[in-house]
């Protein structure tokens, strides 16, 4: 299935729930098997299928704010130390993806949907702005707000752990 893997990343951020994420792809592939009549040859696939994701989180999450919860599953992603690493190291770089993921979780949608968009699934400016459904420069001011929100969410994060 094209895209697959890239679309339970996205859901999974969208989401933030395994089985809502699940959920959210094999509907997401049954609208673009049903709508595929609708897409034309030559244009975006990606830009196409994620829009059809978005649009179906946005109308099974109309109305509701993202809850800012913590994975406990962490472990089942949790790659092997290499042998370089000393387990300080180690403790140190879960740390500090932990605080990005839970900053990240933090945002709301519409900022989070862009950082992913664009920092983890390397869209282009172009390609946002088809699957988001906005002008390329909406993409950019917004993308800036994003990450400016993401800053001030880790700089505070230290502030407020410190005794």
């Amino acid at each position: 299935m094209p895209l697959f893997a890239r679309l339970y990343n996205f859901a999974h951020w969208l989401t933030q729930d395994r089985a809502a994420a699940e959920d959210l792809v094999q509907e997401t592939y049954m609208k673009a098997l049903r709508g595929f009549s609708s897409f034309r040859q030559g244009t975006n696939f990606r830009a196409w299928i994620y829009k059809i994701l978005r649009n179906t989180f946005l109308t099974t999450e109309a109305g509701l704010k993202a809850t800012n919860m913590t994975s406990l599953d962490g472990d089942d992603e949790a790659a092997e130390p290499a042998s370089a690493e000393t387990p300080e190291s180690s403790l140190l770089a879960r740390l500090n993806q932990e605080t990005i993921q839970n900053a990240l979780e933090q945002l709301p949608v519409k900022f989070r949907e862009i950082i992913l968009l664009c920092d983890l699934e390397d869209m282009s400016y172009r390609e946002i702005g088809e699957t988001l459904g906005i002008p390329m420069g909406t993409v950019m001011s917004r993308l800036s707000r994003a990450r400016k929100a993401m800053r001030e969410l880790l700089v505070a994060k230290p502030q407020g752990a410190s005794r």
